[in-house]
Order: structure tokens, then sequence, then C-alpha cells
């Protein structure tokens, strides 16, 4: 466990258990959260980046239940211990880890005024009348950026845009000033415009508050803009985590540079093929043996990663790779010719 973490999980296990059998929708997830930072998890469609932040909060649905792993929130409480209805999770839910879901008009009670479902945010965790919640959710919708707060406060949520509902949703994450806030993909619905002032408004928060911020996104863009730290997610684990630096400019798994590799970038003429990673994600109910990527991988091992499970390799600092090239153990006891990284691909 890192000595300055906020968060950190460890081996977390969250399975649903469906008619046409275990989904291993999170599968040993291990990951670490400084405080005061902002890291961001990427990764494609399905890989379980949401469940897993779903998992921290205690928000996952029957038939889905963490079978193993734990949640270590500030070194002494473990959150996958806690029974998820229970007062200890309430306690840390909303007031001390709060989350932003991706989308703002379907969080948003239609029957229930803005002030309603806002002040009943705040009274559940900030002992005040109704009178003092009100003026608190007014200043709160005047921080996120809403011009007319007392208006807005009266309106309900099919009266307002979706960047004004997920504002909204932003002032009900900070009601109670969280130590750390999860956002999940909080621009996914929203215009291109709206996207880059929502992304914008919550650094300004996380730098004058301090909070932590853990961003759920596919949007490399915005990893590079504002991460600390980046966590790369495939098939329910996570793969790689690092720097943002260290991600970008000295990827160590495969995933990872072919997941940059496919990424647009300007002066390509317009008669080029972008590039993609080669074939599809498995389905979660007939997943590979051994690493995960070995299938779609052009740097695998013959006779290795379809076999073994790869290791977390610690690589100093924050730096990990789940790759059985970074392990000279396993790499020693094989016996086969390797290739070199990369050429296959020559």
């Amino acid at each position: 466990m890192a000595p300055d973490a906020l968060l950190t999980v460890e081996g977390l296990r969250t399975h649903f258990f469906t008619d046409e059998g275990v989904v291993r929708a999170v599968d040993g997830v291990n990951l670490s959260l400084p405080a005061g930072r902002t890291v961001c998890v990427v990764g494609e469609s399905g890989c379980g980046k949401s469940i897993t932040a779903r998992s921290i909060l205690g928000l996952v649905d029957p038939p889905g239940r963490i079978v193993d792993g734990h949640i270590w929130w500030k070194e002494r409480t473990d959150l996958a211990a806690l029974d998820s209805h229970g007062e200890q999770m309430r306690q840390v839910r909303g007031a001390q880890i709060a989350m932003v879901f991706q989308e703002p008009m379907a969080s948003l009670s239609p029957a229930y005024t803005i002030a309603n479902q806002l002040t009943e945010a705040i009274l559940a965790h900030r002992t005040m009348s109704r009178d003092e919640a009100w003026r608190r959710g007014v200043q709160l919708l005047e921080r996120v950026g809403i011009p007319r707060p007392v208006q807005t406060m009266n309106s309900y949520a099919f009266q307002l845009s979706g960047g004004m509902c997920q504002r909204v949703m932003i002032a009900m994450a900070l009601s109670c000033e969280p130590s750390l806030l999860i956002a999940d993909e909080p621009t996914t619905a929203l215009d291109v415009t709206t996207q880059a002032r929502i992304i914008d408004l919550l650094v300004d928060i996380q730098s004058d508050t301090g909070m932590s911020m853990m961003f759920i996104t596919h949007d490399l863009g915005v990893v590079a803009e504002i991460a600390d730290e980046v966590v790369v997610m495939y098939l329910g684990t996570v793969v790689e985590q690092g720097s943002v630096d260290d991600i970008f400019h000295d990827p160590k798994h495969p995933y990872t540079r072919a997941l940059l590799a496919s990424v647009p970038t300007m002066g390509r003429g317009a008669r080029q093929p972008l590039n993609s990673i080669r074939g599809q994600v498995p389905h979660p109910l007939d997943r590979p043996g051994g690493c995960p990527f070995h299938p779609r991988c052009d740097d695998a091992v013959p006779g290795l990663c379809e076999t073994v499970d790869p290791p977390v390799v610690e690589l100093g600092g924050s730096r990990r790779v789940r790759c059985v090239r970074h392990d000279p153990d396993v790499m020693a006891g094989h016996t086969a010719v390797v290739p070199e990284l990369g050429e296959e691909r020559r």
C-alpha cells in the first residue's frame, strides 16, 4: 500500500452471476489513488472501469457482488468488507467519496425540483435546517457556474439542458466537500463545447479544494490534459499504471501502446487508414486463458502468454505493469526463442 494513498484497491473481483454463466467484470484489479491527485482510468468499453467505481461505493446491484479483494480507504477502512446498505458505508458514500455519473438526465428525478434533490443530498450528511440547506444549494449552483441559481433550484430536470443537469450533479456531489470525487465519463452525453467546460470546471474545483479525483474516460486527449496518474484496464484487469508522462511517452504494456497508436493524429492524409487494435474484445463468458490480451497482442510470447496469468511487475514508484515480458523470473524459465518487442510487426 502506497504511503500517501487515499484509496488503495487490492485484488478486487466483482462478478455477475447470470443464467448464462459467471461474468468476471472486475477480475483482480489493483490500483492506488494518491491524495490530492487526479487519476484517469482508461480502456475500451466493457473493460470494467465503471464496475470498479461502483464497487468502491458499494453500488453493485444483483446479480453482481464483490467476491474477493480489499478497498482500503485512508489506509484503515476496508470498503469491500462493509455492508453496502449499512451506516458505515453511508457515512463514506456521498460525504467522503462522491460520484458523478454518465447520464445526468437519467440521474436526476423528473418528479422533483432541483431544490428538493439537492437539499436532500445536503441534509443526508449535514445537520442544518432546510433553509440553511437551500442557501447552501444556491451557493453550490453558483460555484459550478449556473447563472440563475435560484431559478434553477425551482426547476425540474427536464427543463434544463444536459450540460446544466451535469453541473447540478457536480454541485450535488460537492455538497458535502468529499475527499474523493469519482467522475464516470461525465461528458459522454454532452456536445464538444459543453464537454470542455465541464472538464475545466472539474479541474478548477479539484485545484481549489485539493480533493482527489478518479476520472473514468475513453478520451485519451482528456487524459493527457488533466491526469497526474493513469490506470489502463483491459477485460476486468489493470494492465498498467503510471504517471501520465510515463504512460504517454514510455508505455510498457502492448495494450497501452496499441491504444495510444489508435488515436487519430493531425496531418494524416485523407486516404491513410486509421490504426486500430486487431480483433475484438473477447465475450465476457468466453475469456481466453493466460493473459486476456494475448489473442490481440502483436508481442505475445508463443507458449507462454496463452498459458501464464501475467503477474503484476513493480517498476518503481507508482509504475506497474502486468506483462510476462517485464518479469525476468518468468522469462528466464521460458526456453523458446522470444522475439524482440515489435519484431512481429516488422
